[in-house]
């Protein structure tokens, strides 16, 4: 039991494409956490303590250093431990290259994501708008696909668990459009990650921290 107390502390959303890839990329390296997960409407007084911006993913490492965004935990998770590569190391710049594209994602095509949602959600009439802003990004990630197996590489990599959060929330926007649509390569690569046994642990429903105070140990050993 000391030896589970001592892992570090994820604060989680179930739900949350940021929480989610987070998760994966701890889940990717191996290492474990104590998780606890949590609804926005009743966030743990521990949490918002460490991080009183009261967003999810926060990681408090067994040294007591607490990482508020996602990208930074999966950044730490791959430095602990990175058994498939992940982060590509024998190539030299490829890191920012790979940065530089998930900032894309987060900074560009998360926005239009959010309004395509919405007028999804609200039946506006700019729907297809919103769709075709979110198109001009999802088309580059096709040519990547088309090219080879992930969307770096024939291997997986950081950017892959990244963007797989958000590219599952589109698809489940317009679903009957979506499986329709003209990305046969993207819809393969992202129900290679959701039916996997990765994406299945990641996304297993777990007691509410707060109810329970339950340790949930999530984690390959």
């Amino acid at each position: 039991m000391n030896k589970i107390m001592a892992l570090p502390v994820l604060y989680s959303l179930r739900n949350c494409p940021y929480a989610m890839r987070a998760r994966l990329a701890i889940y990717a390296s191996g290492q474990q956490v104590q998780l606890r997960d949590l609804v926005l409407s009743n966030k743990p007084a521990e949490m918002l303590e460490v991080s009183p911006k009261g967003t999810v993913p926060v990681l408090v490492t067994s040294n007591g250093q607490v990482i508020e965004e996602s990208l930074e935990v999966m950044l730490w998770a791959f430095e602990q431990s990175d058994p498939d590569d992940f982060l590509d190391k024998a190539n030299q710049n490829v890191l920012d290259e790979m940065l530089g594209i998930i900032a894309i994602f987060d900074n560009e095509f998360k926005g239009h994501l959010e309004h395509y949602r919405a007028a999804k959600r609200y039946h506006e009439p700019t729907l297809p708008e919103h769709r075709e802003a979110c198109e001009s990004y999802l088309v580059q990630l096709e040519q990547r696909l088309c090219q080879q197996e992930y969307l770096m590489s024939d291997k997986p990599t950081i950017v892959d668990l990244a963007l797989v959060p958000f590219i599952r929330q589109f698809a489940r926007v317009e679903r009957q459009w979506y499986l329709q649509s003209s990305y046969p390569k993207l819809r393969q690569w992202l129900n290679t990650y959701l039916q996997s046994r990765m994406f299945s642990k990641v996304m297993t429903k777990y007691p509410m921290w707060l109810d329970s105070k339950e340790v949930v140990v999530f984690g390959e050993h």
